[in-house]
């Protein structure tokens, strides 16, 4: 075929190519008897042009086999192992390579940067082989093998290569910064990375305007929290098109900055610059659920109806996240049912919207609903079904998704955390702390680690959970926000003011006191051991503070009666612009309730439900009823109450209005609540309302209907759970409750205090005087009596005193020991020597009256803390 015929059937084979036609272009390609190798490379480029890498390799065989004479050239192998790349077909690429080493002994430089793009795309490390053996490297093949170690996540060695091509002095082009940026923010090199963008503006106007340099600059100090570079970065931008400007947008959503996101949307909408695309209003649309501001919400939606005619299945799941963020779960879920089509991501979307919205019933349902349907359940499914199991306490549906995971053998990353908080939530801790001991020892992480310590704490297992964090510091593993936040409750338990502090200290050193979880996580642990200065102190150094910041706050002084304090930080988060949330408004009511600001409570009650659209729960009702109880409107409270109807069915609700009725006398009411709380089994598993009810019964004096309500109590098995006290000696907590027998050293204390009992019985001096007198003042104390009641007792116990005086010198030393023993097994066991006393030799008036005042304190102490 002449030169020129070979030129004009080029010229029409890649026109037809171009237009989008390569099946005509085939057809034309078969009807020439002998088509040369440049003509086959032509037609194999047009297919690969066209996005059919496929067909393309189909040719490159066909080529092989036409005829001896035809023999593929660096063109043939470089568009063939393209097509490779394509397709990823690692097998093709590898029998191509043999090609080249069999028809070309000195590959061309092309052929070369092109095996190594076949072997990147493949994932394969051949890359780096093929680089070595290459005689000449230009920027071509030292960008192919910096973007292969960033796609392998090797960021180090992708800075030290970029570094060495450097070295080797090969001009960087604009793909050269294009790679290297996304390592240089993965290893958070902030110093290089200034270099990095000095040598882009050094570099000329041809890599500085280039619109994916700007485009991944932006991003990669997005990425190190850097927005004022990003920022100057974007304004220098002359031309900015649709990437630059959601990189931006996306840049402040990342970090945490919506409504800087939202005024970024609002100027790319008003310049006219950028054809604003499905990321941008995605981009918006996170943002928004940021803010969590509905009105806004509702109108960005709007906005987003009249830009797209048909709505992507993407934007409609953001929408459906952010309805469920602004607390309006009803209309995120109306737009789920109305979608046209589903995805996974769809489900899951709603399914963990209704689990973060505390609607797990309803998330395990849509679960089911989703099998139905034939919709696999995947990962992020599965962590949705955990957190609900979890929320729930419900070991069963745990334990399922466990089989399930186990059986499908799906794995991902953070799956041994999700399962050891879901087993320690559920109450097994001992299975949570095998899998954390025996199947995820290899690779336990930060998350697994946190996990363990929280569910040692949330049971009460507090010696534990400082086990586990100090193996934690042995392993040479920093703990982070979450294992900090995590182990600070465990303080809270004990309170243990002195290893709070130490953590406080450890988290100041590690600069960790900054982060909002830790500063939340403080400011609870202070307020909790009555520390509320220190409370204060770190509410108010911690920069970054969101509305769970604010709630623990506002419940710290709730808890320690200052109301008014709760309700000038309440109103100061609108001024800070901090959306609260039902949790908040459960800890301000709570606070009115302690205070008696009953008007202001029952104001913030109804703006919660008009002006943040809250719906209200059980524990919004209960606080209005303890409110109003409180302060002695218990027939109002009642009437709130009943006009609740099916949602105020709740034993809590009723308690607190049972415990109201008590205390202001209203023993006619208390027994229509008594009734209602019988009727909807509140005491189930619980006893509190029925001491409650036999004590608001024995100040009425109907002691049958007491012996009745105590011996169904029996009856039932149903026990309440005591009080516990401890003491730390020597830097060991000793815990007691009454008639403790779970002391190490319980029968060396109960033989001392007998041995102790005789030695203040045969004992006969004036220093046993003293010492009684003092361990009498200690035992008034401990059980709070009355500052009257103990000097009218003072004064018998000297008049009595003066007539006996039968306590030897030996009784010195049983102070010393009696020192040792804390809480209420030091409160019981004094007043059982005590009422041996008073029937022994030495019979004391005052102690008769000291035993009979003790009796009615212990009562009313009682019937108030019930």
């Amino acid at each position: 075929m002449a030169t020129l015929e070979i030129a004009t059937m080029r010229s029409r084979l890649s026109r037809l190519c171009q237009e989008g036609q390569p099946h005509l272009a085939r057809q034309l390609f078969e009807t020439l008897p002998h088509p040369t190798t440049f003509l086959w490379n032509t037609i194999i480029i047009g297919f690969i042009c066209n996005n059919m890498p496929t067909e393309a390799l189909s040719l490159y065989s066909s080529m092989r086999n036409s005829s001896p004479n035809t023999k593929p050239d660096p063109y043939t192998f470089s568009s063939a192992l393209k097509a490779c790349a394509l397709t990823r077909n690692l097998n093709s690429g590898k029998a191509l390579h043999c090609h080249i080493l069999r028809f070309l002994p000195n590959p061309t430089m092309i052929v070369e940067n092109s095996l190594m793009n076949m072997y990147s795309s493949c994932d394969h490390d051949l890359v780096r082989k093929v680089f070595d053996t290459m005689p000449e490297r230009n920027v071509v093949a030292w960008n192919t093998l910096v973007a292969w170690y960033v796609k392998t996540e090797r960021y180090e060695e992708a800075v030290k290569q970029f570094r060495m091509m450097m070295r080797m002095r090969i001009i960087p082009s604009a793909v050269s910064f294009v790679n290297v940026f996304p390592a240089i923010s993965a290893i958070r090199d902030y110093r290089n990375a200034n270099v990095l963008y000095g040598l882009v503006v050094r570099s000329g106007r041809e890599c500085l305007n280039d619109l994916f340099v700007v485009s991944s600059a932006i991003f990669m100090y997005a990425e190190l929290g850097c927005l004022d570079y990003a920022r100057k970065i974007f304004d220098r931008c002359l031309r900015r098109d649709t990437e630059i400007w959601n990189t931006m947008i996306g840049g402040y959503v990342q970090n945490n900055l919506p409504g800087e996101a939202i005024s970024f949307f609002l100027q790319a909408v008003r310049s006219g610059q950028a054809v604003l695309d499905e990321v941008t209003f995605l981009s918006a649309l996170i943002a928004c659920s940021q803010l969590r501001r509905l009105e806004l919400a509702r109108q960005l939606h709007a906005f987003v109806i009249k830009h797209f005619r048909v709505m992507p299945v993407i934007l409609l799941n953001a929408i459906m996240v952010l309805y469920s963020r602004c607390n309006s779960i009803e209309t995120s879920i109306k737009y789920f049912r109305k979608m046209p089509e589903r995805n996974v991501v769809s489900w899951n979307t709603t399914i963990s919207a209704f689990s973060q919205s505390g609607l797990d019933e309803e998330a395990l349902m849509l679960v089911y609903e989703m099998q139905e349907q034939n919709f696999s359940i995947d990962s992020v499914t599965v962590t949705a079904l955990l957190s609900t199991a979890s929320s729930l306490g419900n070991l069963d549906v745990g334990q399922q998704t466990h089989a399930y995971l186990i059986r499908s053998g799906i794995e991902f990353e953070g799956m041994g955390s999700y399962l050891i908080d879901m087993y320690a939530k559920s109450g097994s801790v001992r299975i949570a702390e095998r899998l954390f001991g025996k199947d995820y020892t290899a690779d336990r992480d930060h998350s697994t680690w946190n996990s363990m310590v929280a569910g040692y704490t949330q049971n009460g297992l507090i010696k534990e959970a400082f086990v586990v964090f100090r193996q934690m510091l042995e392993q040479k593993l920093i703990p982070n926000a979450v294992t900090l936040a995590s182990i600070f409750p465990a303080c809270n338990l004990v309170g243990n003011i002195d290893m709070g502090k130490q953590l406080h200290g450890f988290s100041f050193r590690h600069y960790l006191d900054q982060h909002v979880f830790v500063g939340t996580a403080l400011i609870d642990m202070y307020s909790k051991c009555g520390a509320l200065i220190y409370a204060e102190n770190v509410f108010s150094e911690t920069h970054k503070k969101n509305s769970v910041t604010y709630t623990t706050m506002i419940l710290g002084y709730g808890h320690h009666g200052m109301g008014q304090k709760a309700l000038f930080l309440f109103h100061s988060m609108k001024r800070y612009g901090i959306v609260p949330d039902a949790v908040t408004f459960v800890a301000v009511l709570s606070a009115c309730s302690y205070a008696g600001l009953v008007d202001d409570g029952l104001s913030l009650y109804d703006s919660m439900r008009m002006e943040y659209n809250i719906k209200p729960t059980s524990a919004h009702y209960c606080c209005i009823s303890d409110m109003l109880g409180r302060v002695g409107r218990v027939v109002e409270a009642y009437e709130f109450v009943k006009g609740l109807g099916e949602e105020g069915y709740v034993m809590e609700i009723w308690g607190s209005l049972l415990g109201a009725c008590r205390i202001h006398k209203q023993f006619e009411l208390g027994k229509i609540v008594a009734d209602k709380l019988l009727e909807i089994k509140a005491a189930n598993g619980e006893t509190g309302y029925h001491v409650l009810l036999s004590n608001m019964y024995a100040e009425e004096g109907k002691w049958e209907i007491v012996d009745k309500v105590r011996e169904q109590m029996k009856e039932k098995g149903l026990k309440k759970e005591p009080g516990c006290s401890w003491i730390k000696i020597t830097g060991f907590l000793n815990c007691f409750i009454s008639r403790d027998q779970k002391h190490p050293q319980c029968s060396e204390i109960y033989g001392m205090l007998v041995d102790l009992t005789m030695m203040m019985k045969e004992s006969d001096s004036g220093a046993g005087q003293q010492l009684l007198k003092a361990v009498f003042i200690r035992c008034c104390s401990s059980l709070n009596m009355d500052e009257q009641v103990s000097k009218v007792l003072d004064t018998e116990f000297s008049g009595d005193m003066r007539k006996h005086s039968a306590f030897g010198k030996e009784l010195h030393v049983w102070n010393q020991q009696f020192r040792k023993i804390g809480g209420n097994m030091f409160t019981s066991m004094l007043v059982k020597l005590l009422e041996e006393l008073v029937t022994g030799p030495h019979e004391l008036p005052f102690l008769r009256t000291f035993l009979h005042l003790r009796e009615k304190s212990l009562r009313s102490k009682r019937l108030l803390m019930e």
